[in-house]
């Protein structure tokens, strides 16, 4: 059993070892939920902003050009080298870099104006601790912005997408529905001003290289994107090469 990892252990591997293929990620440094965050920053340029799972920093950045002060979080070190590193390239001055889990912020009560946090929640033991957490640590009227793969909730749909991305990564704990997302929201102390479902197209060969997942299981995700019923085929918009589209969930929520 010695060689057993703790769930932590393997997310700080995992993506350690590909923090750069996560600041060079096309799907990362653009998006839809991109542009309706820079709306939302443009409005708090005086904000002391908190990255919660900064992974490439592509949240980091843009916020760094709107608001005051910018801290990026995460578990992987290496990824926050990176991010420093490409700060300092940027010219991005106002960004520090502090190391931990979402579960446990190093944080004082009410010290952020805003919190956003995007892609990283599917990779959180426990996302309502989490949640809790980010609303401990906001001002109160201060403002989260959640955006995450988000489950479609039917049973037959949420084990497809699951199984595909619990393949590619073994770091993933789950993608939530929006119904969840708001329970998790609503028992934190946050009102749920918006929330938007959004879709993410995964081009396959870019998705499963940037993780370097290993040749075995990505064999047996081909054999589940092609095995799969045709309405969660349809649903997912599977390609003949094996590029697919999710569902993304961007919440936005005030501090009571």
């Amino acid at each position: 059993m010695g060689d057993v990892k703790k769930h932590g252990d393997l997310v700080r591997e995992n993506f350690g070892s590909q923090a750069e293929a996560y600041v060079q990620s096309a799907l990362h440094a653009a998006g839809q939920d991109l542009e309706m965050l820079e709306k939302i920053l443009a409005e708090y340029p005086e904000a002391n902003f908190l990255d919660v799972g900064t992974g490439g920093g592509h949240v980091s950045y843009l916020a760094a050009r709107h608001v005051k002060q910018v801290t990026a979080y995460d578990m992987s070190a290496e990824m926050l080298k990176a991010v420093e590193k490409t700060a300092g390239e940027r010219g991005l001055s106002n960004i520090v870099t502090r190391q931990g889990a979402a579960e446990r912020l190093p944080f004082e009560d009410a010290s952020f104006d805003v919190v956003a946090s995007r892609y990283s929640a599917h990779h959180w033991h426990d996302v309502g601790q989490g949640v809790r957490e980010i609303s401990r640590v906001l001002k109160p009227g201060g403002v989260l912005v959640m955006m995450d793969t988000a489950s479609p909730g039917e049973p037959v749909r949420d084990i497809f997408l699951q199984s595909v991305e619990y393949l590619r990564d073994m770091s993933h704990v789950r993608a939530y529905s929006p119904g969840e997302w708001l329970a998790f929201v609503s028992d934190a102390a946050l009102r749920v001003n918006e929330l938007l479902t959004l879709r993410i197209r995964y081009d396959f060969t870019s998705w499963v290289t940037r993780m370097k997942t290993p040749g075995h299981h990505v064999t047996a995700i081909r054999e589940v994107l092609k095995t799969a019923p045709e309405e969660v085929r349809t649903y997912f918009q599977v390609e003949a090469d094996g590029s697919f589209s999710i569902d993304e969930v961007m919440l936005i929520a005030t501090r009571i």
